[in-house]
């Protein structure tokens, strides 16, 4: 779903997929889902995320950094390097 300035849900997101739900929850961090925090804890009553999920949170959002990098230009690419930095001294 996707929120308009409202606050009100106004689109169901038709390229949902089967992937790993922390690739979901990070996609969301990623470009500022406005209500991320009810998000996070309906995961966590209904089926709680494993340890460590906050920390593999940037690895989730790499690759589409580097899209957006490609499509986009260098704020990307300095986020996508930033990202890959603290993945490798972890």
């Amino acid at each position: 779903m996707l929120w308009g300035p409202d606050d009100e849900a106004w689109l169901i997101d038709p390229a949902a997929h089967g992937g790993h739900r922390e690739t979901d929850l990070a996609m969301l961090a990623l470009f500022g889902c406005p209500h991320l925090d009810q998000v996070l804890t309906g995961y966590q009553e209904t089926a709680p995320l494993a340890d460590g999920w906050v920390d593999r949170v940037g690895l989730h959002q790499l690759f589409p950094l580097l899209v957006h990098a490609v499509l986009f230009g260098r704020g990307y690419a300095e986020q996508a390097l930033m990202v890959a930095r603290a993945a490798l001294t972890r």
